[in-house]
């Protein structure tokens, strides 16, 4: 038996669309979008910054019965 809920990844070089549409073939309709920030480390002047360089977009999914 599957699960109910399901977290599916929008990958580095996958529209949000195939990504929707990649759920849609497993059997989850979206319910939830989420984005989160990627950091790099950077280090100027001996200090440690932290530089945003994508965002992470993930959908949580409901299976369809």
């Amino acid at each position: 038996m599957s699960k109910a809920k399901k977290m599916f990844e929008v990958e580095e070089n996958e529209s949000i669309a195939s990504c929707l549409d990649r759920m849609k073939q497993e059997g989850y309709t979206p319910v939830k979008r989420l984005e989160k920030p990627v950091f790099n480390e950077e280090k100027k002047n001996g200090q440690v910054e932290y530089v945003p360089v994508r965002q992470k977009i993930l959908f949580e999914g409901r299976k369809i019965d």
